[in-house]
């Protein structure tokens, strides 16, 4: 059985994720979305929040976990037992990051390899940060996350859905 792991902040998740996950999980016969608990990063929602909408949204895919983690990437995998990390790429800059990202996994952690998917065309310009921009804006981002997402992104800035 092949275990992957597809790492990520997901502050919120996104229509974008979702669809990499379903591909994942139509390769892999388990795919364990691994939600880091401390990023550095300024976050909208709490670790208990993303890991809540992130299963909501993939609540149909019978072969998906959602799990938090801490620390090194490679070292989650290599806890549960994933051979693979699974990356989504929307961009050349995606690209470079991701190169070099692999290089260091694959030193740290030989056994655990790298796979990354194409964002579908539909989600190439969609990030969890711009998107959150948008909304704070008044902005219609319905088309870009869940219905629920929405939602909660939209209470979590007091403003009404458009």
């Amino acid at each position: 059985m092949v275990r992957a792991l597809y790492p990520g902040s997901f502050d919120p998740v996104t229509r974008g994720h979702i669809d990499i996950t379903a591909r994942a999980a139509a390769l892999f016969e388990e795919v364990v979305i691994a939600v880091y608990a401390t990023p550095s990063k300024n976050l909208l929602f709490s670790t208990e929040e993303r890991l809540g909408l992130f299963k909501d949204a993939v609540s149909h895919l019978p072969n998906v976990t959602v799990r938090q983690f801490e620390g090194l990437v490679v070292r989650f995998a290599q806890e549960i037992g994933a051979a693979v990390i699974v990356r989504g790429l929307r961009s050349g800059s995606d690209f470079e990051y991701e190169y070099e990202m692999a290089f260091m996994n694959r030193k740290l952690a030989p056994d655990v390899d790298m796979v990354s998917f194409m964002t579908s065309q539909e989600h190439m310009f969609v990030s969890s940060s711009l998107l959150k921009e948008v909304a704070r804006l008044g902005g219609d981002i319905t088309g870009m996350v869940t219905p629920r997402v929405a939602e909660e992104v939209y209470a979590k800035f007091g403003i009404p859905a458009p």
